[in-house]
């Protein structure tokens, strides 16, 4: 685990929320189960394999040593969603507000395993603030906390349509952007999206559709044969030249999969370019890592 307390020994702690440590890419050889993050101002770190109490203990001297004042949360995630969660030291805010470009999220480190905002998606959500012109309408699909929609709005999207299956998340997604003070434009739609799809065209086009399913949620979203079903319907949402952003996390599907899958199901759009991930996010493979990219439907037919 030298490779981590040699991060813990010299990174700066960061004013935003943003990952210190990424063993996962699997450039530190030992550490491909641990990570640490700093959602200001608190740490996590995460492994995914469990941490016997000397290496747990050894971590926490390392974390306290270097930043005596912070507190710190331990994730243990296991195969099956199984693991813990364990406050290590000090407290957590609550509420629980970070920022990220100037931009606010709550978040919520002891509950459950997905925090609130995601970190790797950071380049996504530039990506979306620096393509959305004034006036452009937005679907933001498995909207998740909205984290999106937030930085849509400050960019001067007229209107964002979330939709997730989640009403609590939607929830959180309605704090951060009155965190931000854009609750004007945006829609909330507790839906299952692919029973919603006649209301949702009906209500476009939109010149950009965000799409950030899960990689694999039972009952939910499973990209190997889902992905197909939600690139069949992107043309038809679209306003000619309108854009499509569209992200897989799992290290089990490369891009090919995705490449293949819209030159299959949704031939008008053309590819535009992937999206790099956070400098924090490297990863030893390009394939296993973090795909978000973006399409374009064609302005005219054959164009």
């Amino acid at each position: 685990m030298q490779a981590l307390f040699d991060a813990i020994a010299t990174v700066a702690f960061p004013a935003d929320a943003r990952r210190l440590f990424h063993g996962r890419g699997g450039l530190f050889p030992g550490c491909e189960h641990l990570a640490l993050d700093a959602y200001p101002p608190v740490l996590l770190l995460t492994s995914f394999e469990v941490l016997e109490d000397g290496a747990l203990a050894a971590i926490g001297a390392a974390l306290t040593a270097r930043w005596p004042e912070a507190p710190w949360v331990y994730q243990c995630r296991q195969e099956g969603g199984r693991g813990e969660t364990r406050l290590m030291a000090g407290a957590v805010p609550e509420p629980h507000v970070v920022t990220e470009a100037g931009t606010r999220y709550s978040v919520h480190l002891l509950r459950g395993q997905n925090h609130g905002l995601f970190l790797d998606m950071a380049e996504g959500r530039r990506w979306v603030r620096e393509h959305v012109t004034p006036g452009d309408r937005v679907l933001n699909l498995f909207a998740y906390t909205c984290a999106f929609s937030v930085v849509a709005l400050q960019a001067g999207a007229a209107e964002v349509v979330n939709v997730d299956m989640a009403s609590g998340a939607l929830a959180t997604g309605r704090t951060n952007h009155e965190l931000n003070g854009v609750k004007a434009g945006a829609r909330f739609l507790a839906h299952d999206i692919f029973n919603s799809w006649g209301k949702l065209t009906r209500e476009g086009p939109y010149d950009l559709v965000i799409c950030d399913p899960p990689s694999f949620q039972k009952g939910s979203f499973v990209a190997t044969k889902d992905y197909a079903r939600l690139a069949r319907r992107l043309p038809a949402l679209l306003a000619p030249g309108g854009l499509a952003l569209l992200c897989l996390n799992t290290p089990k599907l490369g891009l090919d999969f995705l490449q293949d899958v819209m030159a299959e199901s949704a031939p008008e759009l053309g590819f535009v370019e992937r999206v790099a991930n956070p400098a924090a996010f490297a990863d030893a493979s390009h394939d296993r890592s973090l795909k978000v990219v973006a399409y374009q439907l064609a302005t005219q037919a054959g164009g």
